[in-house]
């Protein structure tokens, strides 16, 4: 397959549009497909979840339900979910709210944290008197690898362990690859791009309507004598807010985030508009910011202790750079930048807070573009940044993917053993 080809692939794969976090929403997904498969409504839900799903379904807003965590986005998934809508199983939520929480009332739901799987597993059991229907979703939120009914197995497909996949040598594009699709490649090919900013900015206005979350990016925006800076952070953060809040707007996820999907866009595009590109340079940049974000985080792995905004917003510094007229060359500068100051923001799980973490990684994505078109980048001695650009990629990846496990664990630890 051509490097155009993989790359287009990629894009395609990973920028999925899903209506609220996709981690208890790929929960949900696996429930409904469990429903269906056992062909009735289940009496008992048994859920074996992977520490990550666990971590990032705990906290965050169900959309149309004013609700947090895992359960009510279980009984939606029993009593309304279709899983041939995918991702975007829980966007009817409002209708089959007063249903689900009949439903966590009359039946069992146990979560039990699975051992020694994948850091993306989901396996939903689901119970009716003698009946019961198993389904596993593993590795990416929609990517089904068991489907099974009493004792048939109506599907089943072997997954390779995390660590022998998607490994550093099994990456066959690079940096410069990502560049030149994003900058060379047939402006007709890219506008698809623009519908995604469309959906992120009806988040982001709605999220400045409504008291969502921390109101981080309304209340950034009510200041007077805002910078550029400012105004694109803060209309970026306010989707984030709205998200994690329980807006019912579907938003584009990145990798499997929606809030990777809105930082890798909204700033994009809202620094396009305020400094008045045209509409090709911000398509371009649109496409850099998204498709650097995806590069790089096939090295850290789909979940991670690693905080997805520091992927995104490193891909935001590449897309900056670029509509500042910057070359392939300061990109890399800005990268490295990023890589030494983003390092090590952990994820403690999808909760409204994380408009704080983006709002960070933004900053620091304007400050290392800034360094970058100036020349500036931080020496090959410094950190684990090296002279090449991949392998400064890598050493990131290493660290988001293995050396971060035991702080992963430590995370969830802390989380689920909080006093009231």
């Amino acid at each position: 397959m051509l490097k155009n080809e993989i790359i287009k692939q990629l894009l395609e794969e990973n920028i999925v549009l899903a209506t609220g976090c996709t981690e208890p929403v790929a929960v949900a997904l696996c429930v409904a497909k469990a429903k269906e498969t056992l062909g009735k409504e289940p009496q008992k839900i048994e859920l074996h979840l992977s520490p990550n799903i666990i971590k990032n379904a705990m906290g965050v807003g169900i959309p149309g339900t004013n609700m947090k965590g895992l359960p009510i986005a279980v009984a939606i998934g029993v009593v309304g979910g279709d899983s041939s809508k995918g991702l975007d199983v829980l966007n009817d939520a409002k209708v089959y709210l007063d249903k689900a929480k009949q439903w966590l009332k009359e039946n069992k739901l146990e979560v039990i944290n699975a051992k020694d799987v994948d850091k993306l597993y989901i396996e939903c059991r689901a119970y009716f008197n003698e009946e019961f229907s198993k389904v596993i979703i593993c590795k990416t939120h929609q990517n089904f690898t068991h489907v099974q009914k009493n004792e048939e197995v109506i599907f089943h497909k072997e997954e390779k362990a995390q660590e022998q996949t998607n490994t550093n040598e099994n990456v066959i594009i690079t940096s410069k690859d990502v560049f030149d699709y994003a900058t060379k490649t047939n402006l007709e090919e890219l506008e698809w791009v623009m519908d995604v900013a469309r959906v992120i900015k009806a988040t982001s206005e709605e999220g400045l309507k409504g008291d969502y979350g921390l109101k981080t990016g309304k209340l950034i925006l009510s200041n007077c004598d805002l910078t550029i800076r400012e105004r694109v952070i803060a209309k970026t953060c306010a989707a984030s807010d709205a998200r994690m809040d329980g807006a019912t707007l579907p938003v584009y996820s990145n990798s499997g985030s929606g809030n990777q999907g809105i930082t890798c866009t909204m700033p994009v595009y809202e620094y396009g508009v305020q400094t008045k590109k045209s509409n090709e340079e911000i398509i371009r940049a649109l496409v850099l910011s998204h498709l650097m974000s995806i590069y790089i985080k096939q090295y850290i792995g789909r979940l991670s202790a690693l905080c997805g905004i520091v992927n995104a917003s490193i891909g935001v510094s590449s897309a900056l750079v670029y509509l500042q007229g910057g070359t392939y060359e300061q990109v890399c500068y800005s990268i490295k930048n990023m890589i030494n100051t983003l390092t090590g923001m952990i994820c403690d799980g999808a909760k409204p807070s994380c408009a704080l973490k983006i709002a960070a990684g933004l900053n620091a994505a304007f400050d290392s573009s800034t360094l970058a078109i100036s020349n500036i980048v931080v020496d090959e001695t410094d950190g684990i940044s090296e002279k090449d650009i991949e392998r400064s990629i890598k050493n990131l990846g290493k660290i988001g993917r293995y050396g971060m496990d035991e702080i992963d664990q430590m995370i969830l630890e802390i989380m689920t053993h909080k006093e009231n």
